[in-house]
């Protein structure tokens, strides 16, 4: 079969840009011809204003698959922030406690164990050659309707004229219209928390560590900024949230300094909030005869860990993977032999990540006493499992996957 497809992503966040920058470098021109929609603006990003609300925290294994595309090496020189330690604790014991877990980039055979870095430069470097890449790049353009026409999608916009397409990449996020209009269900797991985030200058050096302390109302975690400051992510009750989003600076100050117990000084907020609420959710299948779901769109997760955008990536790798081998074998892109190729490789690695963070969140998330004990106790076990530790570490950190799945060559 030689023919010209056409691959449709909707959606130019991180994950659905990645995806179209591997299927640009992975296919010829003579292959697919590419097109990224999106109801959005096109995303800005500028050295010269402040750092973004909206953070993520990028595994060796993601960085190795943005340096793949040519994204990386801008995106370290620009603005990100290594962290080579991470300390997790519970309210019920103390940061340096033997129930406390410490974590060293040296202990896994990596420089590092991740990059804070703002969502926005990481769209802005994917973007920056993708038009030259022979991709076409539709901002402001909304879907009205989407429908399933003999083997294509026909996509009708809500400024006139259509698009139609031999494979939809929906990457639009957990709202999904992709996956509404395509009646594709999902189940969803509903958490009586919203996430408040704002940025904060510490009184101690962030020491490049990435903290998290798990207290009763849910986690809270100070990421580690370039500029030196911290980037907060609270999960917390929805009245919490709220009295963060109104207290002044100095109640904000104190309400994040004791809720971490003081780890790192008094906190003192500079930059913008926002709260949002928490949910997961698990699309009941990832794929349909020409129609893919990647990242947000087929799964998300309690961001407890920081692997939303990690999953995210490694579904579009896999699914570039799976339509660049099709390609080769002069297969239909779309056809649902090919896209379960990648559903099965990637739906139970995704799970398995959303039953760990919801099983981990609702056991912290309880201040009883005997509970309180079996976390410290298990806690401490883990730090002693040598192997095990090892393995689920390097696992999370994205070293230790197999290549065949991405089709590439992990570098760190």
């Amino acid at each position: 079969m030689n023919k010209l497809f056409h691959v449709v992503v909707v959606g130019a966040g991180i994950v659905g840009l990645i995806a179209a920058k591997l299927l640009a470098g992975r296919c010829s021109s003579e292959q697919l011809r590419l097109t990224v929609i999106d109801a959005a603006p096109r995303p800005l990003f500028s050295q010269d204003e402040d750092i973004g609300l909206r953070v993520s925290a990028i595994a060796p294994g993601a960085a190795c698959l943005l340096q793949s595309v040519g994204a990386w090496e801008r995106i370290v020189s620009t603005r990100a922030c290594a962290y080579r330690e991470m300390r997790v604790w519970d309210a019920a014991g103390q940061v340096d406690g033997p129930e406390s877990l410490h974590f060293e980039a040296a202990e896994f055979a990596v420089p590092e164990l991740g990059h804070i870095v703002e969502n926005t430069l990481i769209q802005a470097a994917l973007l920056e050659d993708l038009r030259a890449d022979g991709c076409e790049l539709r901002f402001d353009c909304r879907i009205r309707n989407l429908e399933l026409d003999d083997r294509r999608y026909r996509m009708q916009l809500e400024s006139g004229g259509g698009l139609t397409a031999d494979l939809v990449v929906g990457a639009d996020g957990a709202g999904s219209l992709v996956r509404r209009q395509a009646g594709i269900g999902v189940r969803r797991w509903p958490y009586p928390q919203k996430a408040f985030v704002t940025h904060l200058r510490p009184e101690l050096d962030h020491r490049n560590t990435a903290w998290q302390r798990f207290i009763a109302a849910g986690p809270v975690a100070l990421l580690p900024l370039a500029d030196g400051r911290v980037s907060t992510v609270w999960s917390t009750s929805e009245e919490s949230a709220k009295q963060a989003m109104d207290a002044s600076d100095k109640e904000l100050g104190e309400m994040l300094t004791a809720a971490t117990d003081q780890v790192l000084g008094v906190l003192h907020p500079e930059g913008a909030r926002g709260a949002f609420p928490l949910q997961a959710q698990h699309a009941d299948r990832y794929v349909l005869p020409g129609l893919a779901l990647i990242g947000d769109a087929a799964h998300s997760v309690h961001p407890l860990a920081g692997q939303g955008a990690n999953l995210g990536i490694a579904d579009a790798a896999t699914l570039a993977a799976a339509i660049g081998s099709a390609l080769d074998m002069h297969e239909h892109p779309g056809d649902l032999p090919v896209l379960r190729r990648y559903e099965r490789a990637r739906r139970a690695a995704n799970r398995a990540m959303l039953q760990f963070t919801d099983g981990i969140n609702r056991l912290f998330s309880n201040n009883a006493p005997l509970l309180a004990r079996l976390r410290g106790t298990g806690m401490a076990l883990f730090n002693r499992s040598g192997p095990v530790r090892r393995r689920a570490v390097r696992t999370a950190l994205g070293v230790d996957t197999p290549n065949r799945d991405y089709g590439f060559t992990n570098s760190v």
